[in-house]
């Protein structure tokens, strides 16, 4: 027969994991599980290295194209172009591989019930529909998006020095996050519409304006593509800051405002989506 201590109090307990604790175990399972699924289809995920490749090849040769019949763009010199071009390959395939294919994927999640069992579990559901999978082959894309940034530098005898560099990591964040906060919000009208696939490849489709120069833009256009879909602030204010090419601090206060301006929008119309769900079994 077992012995029990006299006092159970003294028995040692183990504290619940913190919430955030308890994320981070969840968010390295689920990147566990997609780098061993992706490594199981070895032909398709070299094939899609090879696309995103030569995609951003083709965007350095537009550059190349435009900058043969003329010096500047405005204020922007060819390697500042290309410095943008690298950064934005940057932002975009860290959007991509870390919340492109589970925000597409929300539609289907309403459309086949998925998101009832998704709701049960004992975690944040925008947590776990926004972060449920990661595209590794994206993250080559990070990289030759930053070799590209480093050869720009090299020809512009650009150094930065330490605070550029992290104040550019940064930026890049709150660009990430208008990407993502916008196409959540858009991917939340499937509760409404069922399949929202369009509407969010149409806004994936508006990614290149952030390759451009927003000084290339004027009157209306510029508004409209720095305050209503903020697509320049983006890529051209890290970079601006980057290069020390910033015409006022005021653009950094633009980008982080409208970073979180849009993550809020998005919450509200996650929450008052989620509350019209009725379940698929209803």
């Amino acid at each position: 027969m077992k012995n029990f201590p006299e006092n159970l109090s003294a028995t040692p307990v183990k504290p619940p994991p913190s919430a955030g604790r308890h994320h981070v175990a969840i968010y390295g399972a689920l990147c566990r599980n997609s780098i061993i699924r992706d490594m199981q289809f070895k032909t398709n995920f070299l094939l899609w290295i090879f696309v995103e490749a030569l995609w951003f090849a083709l965007q350095l040769a537009f550059v190349a194209v435009i900058y043969s019949h003329t010096d500047r763009i405005a204020t922007w010199t060819r390697w500042e172009v290309v410095l943008l071009t690298g950064a934005s390959q940057v932002i975009q395939q860290s959007f991509q591989a870390l919340f492109l294919n589970n925000v597409v994927a929300l539609s289907e999640h309403v459309r086949t019930g998925r998101l009832d069992f998704l709701l049960l579990l004992p975690v944040n559901a925008r947590f776990l529909i926004s972060l449920r999978t990661i595209d590794p082959g994206s993250l080559f894309g990070v990289f030759s998006g930053l070799a590209v940034m480093a050869y720009a530098c090299r020809q512009m005898q650009l150094v930065p020095d330490w605070h550029q560099i992290a104040g550019f990591g940064l930026l890049c964040v709150f660009g990430i996050l208008i990407h993502y906060s916008l196409m959540f919000l858009l991917a939340s009208t499937s509760f409404l519409s069922v399949k929202a696939q369009g509407i969010v490849w149409g806004y994936y489709n508006l990614f290149n304006i952030a390759r451009l120069p927003d000084a290339a833009f004027r009157g209306p256009f510029r508004a409209c593509f720095t305050f209503g879909i903020p697509m320049l602030l983006v890529s051209n204010v890290p970079v601006k800051y980057f290069a020390d090419k910033l015409d006022s601090p005021q653009e950094i206060f633009w980008l982080i405002g409208m970073a979180v301006l849009c993550f809020l929008v998005s919450e509200f119309g996650w929450r008052r989506a989620l509350a019209r769900y009725t379940s698929a079994s209803s």
